[in-house]
């Protein structure tokens, strides 16, 4: 009788766990069958955290951390999700974000590079345009950056696109799929709904309106919560959902795509931009070209391409 091959094991770290978006996606993770070991790491918080999930009936085994701790948090890692950073009150904008958040992804870029060179990074700090050029020059610094291997998450942006677009259009919006290329900001969110079935049967009066409520959703939820923050919940689900699409492609299973922020030529004058790709066991194995596209949606991308590369730029200058 032939031995079946032993399932292969995958490590996961969260850092900023403790936080609004750390904790949800952790549960979520370790309610996954993907996951075999899952670390919880942040300066504060985290031992009960991880005692929390440790209660969990999942066969993932948990791990807590503090911050004198980030060596054995990160060693054995496959994948590496970093929520850290301080969320977005009213009034800010992702750029407002930027001199705390740069910080701390630099530093625990410099982490990775230490304890786990080789892992699949995935960023989902804000804001994320400048926030993975910062950690690719932290990678690069410490000889290890592998461009295959470092994403942004841009995930919500499609979340938020299926919802709205199946709420407008009566379809299941599990069953609908946008493509939202560009970077993870407003104007640089420019979600091809002409490319999808269901939403490009809807009028140009709802394309535009739906184009700019999936470019601004972030400020629904800021506003709804009156001060308490920003997407936690729903940036949590969408954060593990390409956690999982990832690990998938980790594991060999073909097909694997999902659109993401990485270093990219899809847009010239801008080093990184989000549009699908198919994942693999060394991360991203093809990005796929930005495809057919509306004037209306050309128009987007001209307003899209000056400000992320601005906001790319001014990672990439952060010391």
């Amino acid at each position: 009788m032939m031995k079946r091959s032993a399932a292969r094991m995958t490590k996961v770290a969260v850092l900023g766990a403790a936080g609004g978006i750390g904790q949800p996606l952790s549960l979520l993770l370790k309610a996954s069958p993907l996951v075999s070991g899952l670390t919880v790491f942040d300066r504060v918080a985290a031992p009960g955290v991880g005692a929390d999930l440790s209660h969990i009936n999942t066969a993932s085994k948990v791990q807590a951390f503090l911050e004198d701790g980030i060596a054995q948090a990160l060693t054995g890692a496959e994948v590496v999700v970093i929520p850290a950073g301080v969320p977005r009150k009213p009034g800010m904008t992702r750029d407002d974000l930027f001199n705390t958040n740069a910080s701390i992804v630099k530093n625990l870029a410099t982490a990775c590079a230490k304890h786990c060179p080789k892992a699949c990074i995935l960023i989902i700090s804000n804001p994320v345009n400048s926030t993975v050029p910062i950690a690719s020059k932290a990678l690069k610094d410490a000889g290890v950056y592998d461009r295959r291997k470092l994403f942004g998450v841009t995930t919500l942006d499609i979340v938020r696109a299926r919802t709205f677009v199946g709420e407008k259009s009566g379809a299941n919006p599990a069953e609908i799929d946008i493509n939202v290329i560009g970077g993870h900001s407003g104007p640089t969110i420019v979600p091809l709904l002409s490319q999808s079935p269901v939403a490009s049967k809807l009028s140009q009066a709802d394309i535009e309106a739906l184009t700019h409520r999936i470019q601004y959703g972030g400020d629904e939820v800021v506003k709804a919560k009156d001060g308490a923050g920003s997407a936690t919940l729903s940036m949590a689900y969408a954060g593990a959902e390409f956690a999982f699409q990832v690990i998938r492609g980790l594991k060999g299973e073909q097909g694997v795509t999902a659109c993401t922020f990485v270093e990219s030529t899809e847009m010239p004058g801008c080093e990184f931009f989000s549009t699908r790709v198919t994942l693999g066991k060394d991360g991203v194995d093809k990005i796929h070209p930005i495809g057919a596209i509306n004037e209306y949606e050309k128009g987007l991308l001209a307003k899209c391409k000056d400000e992320l590369a601005a906001n790319i730029k001014k990672g990439l200058s952060f010391n």
